[in-house]
């Protein structure tokens, strides 16, 4: 006996120019999938499933329509309504002012707006993430806080959930995204049986374990970036502010407000930064214990470097080294 469908939610999601199509039909097998653990645990009744749409931005950007529906004939309710990522980097994204005006009408009706990676500047357009909480990809939180300075990005996060608005953050965190809907509408049960058969872990927390250090090195300040050149060369080494600035002919005030300004960081947090690329690259290619990977980058007290690792990585070095050492993964293929 074939069981009658009860549609839970419907989710929409979004195609516009240059999108990430693997997360449009990813996010649609993964529903689909969901619906078939869903069937598993419902045992006699109606099996529970996520109705998806797709929806495109036509006519030269002018209006957005359904193109695709797993269950057409219906009326849409759009619950949520997804933004995917963009295969091109965001100052190349072409924004259709009519998918910002259609997500802030859909809005008014009740549905929740959600955003993967570069997705989060086309929801930004419609102004309703001015004063949120919000994340997108790690390499795109400075420029996402610049273009939008009234939106709070938190670039640590994989996914925020502020209710209404959902942002999530790697171009994969599709994945996050959507189990965590498959949670919200199937239960965690169905959520962790999908997340099981697709292989992929419970969604995640945070992207500061990915996230690499990217120094600013065009900001057009000469003696600056001759300090941040010394810096990476001279990582290990004691480095005193005071020093620095002395050698530049600054005071020290000029020196921290100047540095701060073309880089982004105080000198502090910067050579952290750089102490801390280093010892992930030495965690990733070698078998040096921990100690010692801590003093070549500068950190007499290991106690120390771990503190300022995990704060930075939100691993441990030994964790982070299990989970990321291309040695560790040679010798798995290798046994295999």
């Amino acid at each position: 006996m074939v069981k009658t469908a009860n549609v839970v939610a419907e989710i929409g999601l979004l195609i516009y120019p240059e999108c990430q199509l693997a997360a449009i039909y990813g996010l649609t097998d993964l529903f689909r999938i969901s619906g078939e653990w869903a069937q598993e645990a419902s045992g006699h009744g109606a099996m529970p499933v996520i109705r998806v749409s797709h929806w495109k931005v036509e006519d030269e950007g002018e209006c957005v329509t359904c193109i695709w529906d797993s269950h057409p004939g219906e009326p849409h309710v759009l619950a949520h309504i997804i933004v995917p990522p963009s295969i091109v980097m965001p100052e190349n994204m072409h924004i259709p002012p009519a998918a910002a005006t259609w997500m802030k009408t859909m809005h008014t009706q009740g549905s929740t707006l959600c955003s993967v990676c570069a997705g989060a500047f086309i929801l930004a357009e419609t102004g309703l993430m001015d004063g949120r909480r919000v994340t997108t990809h790690w390499a795109f939180a400075r420029q996402l806080a610049a273009r939008y300075p009234q939106v709070n990005v938190a670039e640590d996060n994989m996914v925020i959930d502020d209710g209404d608005i959902i942002t999530a953050g790697g171009i994969l965190a599709w994945a996050d995204l959507g189990l965590s809907l498959v949670q919200r509408f199937l239960g965690a049960e169905v959520m962790l049986s999908t997340a099981r058969f697709l292989l992929l872990d419970p969604p995640r927390l945070y992207q500061r374990p990915f996230a690499v250090f990217i120094p600013q090195f065009n900001h057009g300040d000469d003696v600056i970036l001759r300090v941040q050149h010394y810096l990476h060369a001279s990582a290990g080494e004691a480095q005193v502010i005071s020093e620095l600035a002395e050698k530049e002919g600054m005071s020290e005030r000029t020196f921290l407000r100047r540095f701060t300004k073309a880089t982004g960081l105080r000198p502090v947090e910067y050579l952290q930064q750089i102490r801390i690329m280093k010892a992930r690259e030495a965690l990733e290619l070698t078998v040096q214990p921990v100690e010692q990977i801590a003093w070549q980058v500068g950190y007499k007290d290991p106690a120390a470097f771990r503190k300022i690792f995990h704060k930075l990585t939100g691993l441990t070095p030994g964790i982070y080294r299990q989970r990321f050492s291309v040695l560790a993964a040679n010798l798995t293929s290798n046994a295999q």
